[in-house]
């Protein structure tokens, strides 16, 4: 039987093409759909695959991971213009029956002139996984959430890598963007964590929240090195309101 990883691979290959066959991944009379913009069930994949393939897509797998019932990848995807995304995938019996994502346009080089999706790419530590997941929790429902910053450098490396467009490597610039402010409110709000996917050295992290007072979804992928964080990358995506969803699952 196929891995998670390489079942994952398949189906959004079929993006490339617009061949509705890649969509056989999907188990259509379980599949729950959870991109707000996506129709449910494998026949709004088909019409998804068979649009985008009209604009001649790529489709580049950065980082393929594999978490119990879960694959989760990082992709650049050329649908005309490139976009930075994450998509995750819950596996049944060798079939697809879930899916979210989070995809953003590419941007970049930030100013440490690092790009979206460059750098580490090697999985190690497999023998930490549940560690490295805990700690990513604590890291999101305490600082991110909680705002206790005064916890970034139990958390994080000094030294940190960054890929977010927006900043420099380095402690500073992360707890400059944390502390910023709209209207007297914080610009950047992480209010729920949904989700922690991990394998060996990274994790994943699915967030709600708010980005200068817009309903966001973040989602955070971190590489930890000796108990901290060591590199980030992130895609950050605003929700639509519910009027313009085209199923009903929530992005969630």
């Amino acid at each position: 039987m196929a891995s998670k990883k390489d079942l994952l691979q398949t189906l959004l290959k079929g993006l490339e093409t617009g061949d509705p066959a890649a969509a056989a991944v999907v188990n259509e009379a379980k599949y729950i759909q959870h991109n707000p913009q996506t129709h449910e069930g494998s026949e709004g994949l088909a019409e998804l695959f068979a649009r985008l393939a009209k604009t001649s897509p790529k489709v580049h797998f950065k980082r393929v991971f594999e978490d119990g019932d879960f694959a989760f990848a990082q992709i650049e995807y050329d649908f005309a213009s490139l976009r930075a995304a994450f998509e995750v995938f819950r596996f049944e019996d060798g079939q697809a029956v879930e899916h979210w994502d989070n995809i953003q346009p590419l941007r970049g080089p930030n100013p440490s002139g690092r790009g979206m999706q460059d750098g580490a790419t090697a999985i190690t530590d497999l023998d930490q996984t549940e560690d490295n997941r805990a700690l990513a929790r604590r890291f999101t429902e305490q600082v991110l959430i909680g705002r206790r910053l005064d916890l970034l450098l139990d958390y994080v490396r000094a030294d940190l890598i960054q890929h977010s467009p927006d900043l420099t490597d380095g402690l500073p610039a992360l707890r400059s963007a944390l502390q910023a402010t709209e209207n007297g409110t914080p610009a950047i709000r992480y209010q729920h964590l949904h989700r922690v996917l991990a394998e060996g050295n990274f994790v994943l992290c699915a967030s709600e929240g708010q980005l200068n007072g817009t309903h966001t979804s973040f989602y955070d992928l971190y590489r930890i090195a000796d108990g901290r964080i060591a590199e980030h990358w992130d895609t950050v995506e605003a929700i639509p309101p519910r009027s313009a969803w085209k199923n009903d699952n929530g992005k969630f």
